[in-house]
């Protein structure tokens, strides 16, 4: 392959979406240069529309105080009604099937208040062996809630021995062996630790034919992936909004509820009152009325200065044209790194993260084979000259090339670098 700077810096040239970098804040090194950064699959930069839309709001309360709530150009009462567009254009889903609401643990929570009911011999919930453990605790702790013994009712999708990467196979032989034990099947659309794209919608359909209830965590697949979440009959799905969307660190997440239950209010909740129905919300009664799309698992009024970075990140994302173009870059932009790292690199590395294209996002997770050196040091030592990747137990550097701001030539130069610190 071409493994030349100059050749890097044609693909920048070449690149529709090159004029997106100017969008962000881009971190600086010591020295002035820019940072190579790599880390938008743990905290996206910072989407300058993002900052202006907190800006206005912090005005807003400033010239309009409690009367912000109804006046003004973005009104506080119904902030959260102004990314709903985005946040179902992102997802594939329509409108009344997304809020963005809460944070991805605590809505995983309601959603397996509404959706995990165990009854029967139905009991059982699967997640995948290496599941963030955030989903983890949240599912231990429901089993829990409801008295049941995790070690009995938690069911782990593994990889085969020796390997990293998970068998779908293996799934369906579980999900076949356990058919009428299963009430829940909870997984993430993309694996956080090896980057491996889950196959969702037969997982949906599979599950579906044997009487399961489908969920799927998108933290690392909402703002990466194109994702199709009505067609593909999901039953719910949350996701946090600061990785590939960028709006910020904690910033507020977002819930799918397929309109086939959104619509049901006679469903399952917890509830408070912004689920409430808007047109009696005000009249303070005490009989909850919920809202028949997705907004009606919502219990408190919406964090606005949050909600705004969310707005202006959602509104880069759609300057760059949207899923289909960031994807078209994001494969252009991850193939090369690919290239580049087994070129420059060879056996002194390993990359787990499949090769194929709809098996893989931004994100490729790299293992460092050279004898005498562990990853944990060459992370370190990369981020002594300037790049910004992430690290994960046991021994997986993480390295995304975002699509929205990350250049090919940064591509070549963390290769560059790392290929030094192996040296």
């Amino acid at each position: 392959m071409n493994n030349t700077l100059a050749y890097a810096q044609a693909l920048d040239t070449q690149d529709p979406l090159k004029h997106m970098r100017d969008h962000f804040a881009i971190p600086k090194q010591p020295n002035g240069d820019d940072e190579y950064y790599f880390t938008g699959n743990s905290l996206g930069l910072q989407p300058i529309l993002a900052k202006e839309a907190v800006m206005e709001m912090l005005d807003a309360w400033q010239t309009h105080g409690v009367k912000g709530h109804f006046e003004g150009e973005y009104p506080w009462m119904p902030y959260h009604e102004f990314v709903t567009e985005f946040a179902a254009q992102i997802v594939g889903a329509q409108p009344n099937e997304v809020v963005m609401m809460n944070s991805l643990t605590a809505n995983l929570h309601l959603m397996m208040v509404s959706f995990y009911q165990p009854q029967g011999k139905r009991t059982k919930i699967v997640i995948e062996d290496h599941a963030f453990p955030s989903d983890h605790y949240a599912v231990e702790s429901q089993l829990k809630h409801h008295g049941l013994n995790p070690e009995e009712h938690l069911i782990l999708w593994k990889p085969k021995a020796g390997n990293e990467l998970l068998d779908h196979d293996d799934l369906y032989q579980l999900l076949e062996a356990h058919a009428d034990e299963i009430a829940l099947v909870l997984l993430p659309g993309i694996q956080y630790y090896t980057g491996q794209v889950l196959d969702m919608p037969r997982i949906t359909e599979k599950a579906h034919s044997l009487g399961m209830t489908v969920g799927f965590d998108l933290a690392h697949a909402a703002g990466n992936i194109e994702l199709a979440l009505h067609d593909w009959q999901v039953d719910f799905a949350c996701w946090c909004s600061y990785k590939y969307l960028n709006s910020g660190a904690g910033s507020v997440a977002g819930c799918f509820v397929h309109e086939k239950h959104a619509t049901n209010t006679e469903l399952n909740r917890f509830a408070g009152w912004w689920g409430h129905d808007k047109s009696t919300r005000f009249k303070m009664g005490n009989e909850f009325q919920p809202i028949a799309t997705a907004e009606g698992w919502q219990l408190s009024n919406p964090p606005v200065l949050s909600l705004a970075a969310v707005r202006g990140a959602y509104e880069t994302v759609m300057l760059a044209g949207g899923m289909t173009k960031l994807r078209e870059k994001s494969l252009a932009l991850t193939s090369y790194l690919r290239d580049l790292l087994k070129h420059e690199l060879g056996d002194d590395i390993r990359i787990i993260t499949p090769e194929a294209e709809t098996a893989h996002g931004s994100q490729l997770s790299i293992m460092i084979n050279k004898p005498g050196l562990d990853g944990k040091s060459m992370f370190s030592a990369i981020e002594a000259k300037g790049v910004t990747t992430d690290w994960r137990e046991p021994n997986v550097i993480r390295v995304a090339p975002v699509p929205l701001y990350n250049q090919f030539q940064d591509c070549f130069h963390f290769v560059r670098i790392l290929k030094e610190c192996l040296a």
